[in-house]
């Protein structure tokens, strides 16, 4: 059975051109600038954090942040 063109791409690598709000441009400055990473790992490994945490949602997970002080406090992200 040949393979369907999103399965013969998942290897591959793309190049995306995007406009970043400010807010973002802020979040992957201060990233690399913490991490030592480059740009492209941070908004890689960011793209891989959220695709993360929509499977989980979607899978009826509930999403839970737990502070310093013990309390879990749930997360809603639109």
């Amino acid at each position: 059975m040949p393979e369907s063109e999103s399965q013969s791409r998942r290897g591959a690598s793309e190049r995306y051109s995007v406009t970043l709000v400010p807010p973002a441009v802020e979040a992957i400055s201060d990233l690399t600038e913490s991490t030592g990473l480059s740009k492209a790992d941070v908004i890689n490994r960011a793209v891989q954090i959220y695709a993360f945490l929509d499977a989980q949602k979607r899978s009826g997970a509930d999403l839970l942040l737990r502070e310093g002080d013990g309390v879990p406090e749930r997360l809603h992200i639109v």
